[in-house]
Protein backbone atom coordinates (compact mmCIF):
# COMPACT_ATOMS: atom_id res chain seq x y z
CA UNK A 1 0.00 0.00 0.00
CA UNK A 2 3.12 2.44 0.57
CA UNK A 3 4.11 2.02 -2.77
CA UNK A 4 0.68 2.91 -4.23
CA UNK A 5 0.58 6.10 -2.22
CA UNK A 6 3.80 6.84 -2.81
CA UNK A 7 2.95 6.76 -6.96
CA UNK A 8 0.14 8.46 -6.44
CA UNK A 9 1.44 11.72 -4.74
CA UNK A 10 4.09 12.14 -7.22
CA UNK A 11 1.23 12.24 -9.94
CA UNK A 12 -0.63 14.67 -8.21
CA UNK A 13 2.42 16.65 -7.30
CA UNK A 14 3.46 16.59 -10.94
CA UNK A 15 0.00 17.63 -11.79
CA UNK A 16 0.21 20.45 -8.99
CA UNK A 17 3.40 21.53 -10.80
CA UNK A 18 1.58 21.67 -14.02
CA UNK A 19 -1.21 23.47 -13.05
CA UNK A 20 1.28 26.02 -11.46
CA UNK A 21 2.96 26.14 -14.62
CA UNK A 22 0.26 26.87 -16.76
CA UNK A 23 -1.09 29.74 -14.88
CA UNK A 24 -4.13 27.90 -13.54
CA UNK A 25 -3.68 28.44 -9.55
CA UNK A 26 -3.07 31.80 -9.74
CA UNK A 27 -6.07 32.36 -11.86
CA UNK A 28 -8.23 29.94 -9.63
CA UNK A 29 -6.54 32.07 -6.37
CA UNK A 30 -7.57 35.33 -7.72
CA UNK A 31 -10.90 34.21 -8.77
CA UNK A 32 -11.59 32.99 -5.45
CA UNK A 33 -10.27 35.36 -3.89
CA UNK A 34 -12.35 37.51 -5.51
CA UNK A 35 -15.05 35.79 -4.70
CA UNK A 36 -14.38 35.90 -1.08
CA UNK A 37 -14.14 39.68 -0.95
CA UNK A 38 -17.44 40.31 -2.45
CA UNK A 39 -19.65 41.80 0.48
CA UNK A 40 -23.01 40.15 -1.41
CA UNK A 41 -22.09 36.79 -2.27
CA UNK A 42 -23.90 36.10 -6.31
CA UNK A 43 -26.59 33.75 -6.03
CA UNK A 44 -24.65 31.32 -8.56
CA UNK A 45 -20.67 30.83 -7.30
CA UNK A 46 -20.21 28.42 -10.08
CA UNK A 47 -21.80 31.31 -12.89
CA UNK A 48 -19.60 33.93 -10.96
CA UNK A 49 -16.22 31.74 -11.12
CA UNK A 50 -16.75 30.90 -15.23
CA UNK A 51 -17.15 34.59 -15.71
CA UNK A 52 -14.47 35.88 -13.79
CA UNK A 53 -12.10 32.79 -15.54
CA UNK A 54 -13.00 33.93 -18.69
CA UNK A 55 -12.25 37.93 -18.23
CA UNK A 56 -8.71 36.53 -16.57
CA UNK A 57 -8.10 34.10 -19.89
CA UNK A 58 -9.11 36.76 -22.63
CA UNK A 59 -7.17 39.84 -20.65
CA UNK A 60 -3.91 37.87 -20.64
CA UNK A 61 -4.58 36.63 -24.57
CA UNK A 62 -5.43 40.43 -25.23
CA UNK A 63 -2.62 42.18 -22.64
CA UNK A 64 0.05 40.87 -24.42
CA UNK A 65 -0.99 41.46 -28.29
CA UNK A 66 -1.50 45.35 -26.16
CA UNK A 67 1.92 45.53 -24.81
CA UNK A 68 3.74 44.13 -28.09
CA UNK A 69 1.70 46.47 -30.13
CA UNK A 70 2.89 49.58 -27.60
CA UNK A 71 6.25 48.39 -28.20
CA UNK A 72 5.96 48.27 -31.91
CA UNK A 73 4.06 52.21 -31.32
CA UNK A 74 7.02 53.15 -28.97
CA UNK A 75 9.90 51.95 -32.00
CA UNK A 76 7.77 53.81 -34.39
CA UNK A 77 7.24 56.98 -32.65
CA UNK A 78 11.14 57.12 -31.96
CA UNK A 79 11.95 56.42 -35.92
CA UNK A 80 9.81 58.85 -36.67
CA UNK A 81 11.10 61.48 -34.19
CA UNK A 82 14.37 60.99 -35.46
CA UNK A 83 13.04 61.69 -38.84
CA UNK A 84 11.89 64.72 -38.08
CA UNK A 85 14.38 66.18 -36.29
CA UNK A 86 16.54 65.49 -39.26
CA UNK A 87 13.93 66.85 -41.56
CA UNK A 88 14.22 70.16 -39.39
CA UNK A 89 17.65 70.18 -39.30
CA UNK A 90 17.41 69.96 -42.98
CA UNK A 91 14.74 72.51 -43.68
CA UNK A 92 17.11 74.81 -41.07
CA UNK A 93 19.99 74.58 -44.22
CA UNK A 94 17.67 76.18 -46.79
CA UNK A 95 15.24 78.66 -44.79
CA UNK A 96 16.93 81.57 -42.85
CA UNK A 97 15.72 81.46 -39.42
CA UNK A 98 13.36 84.40 -38.86
CA UNK A 99 14.79 86.72 -35.75
CA UNK A 100 12.95 86.71 -32.49
CA UNK A 101 10.57 89.52 -32.53
CA UNK A 102 9.76 89.86 -36.64
CA UNK A 103 5.73 90.54 -38.00
CA UNK A 104 4.99 86.46 -38.94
Amino acid sequence: HAHLRLASESKREQFRRYLEKAGVLDSLTSVLVALYEETEKPNNALDFLKQHLGVAGQESADTEALQQELRDMRQRCELLAEENKDLKNRLQRYEPTQEDGAAE
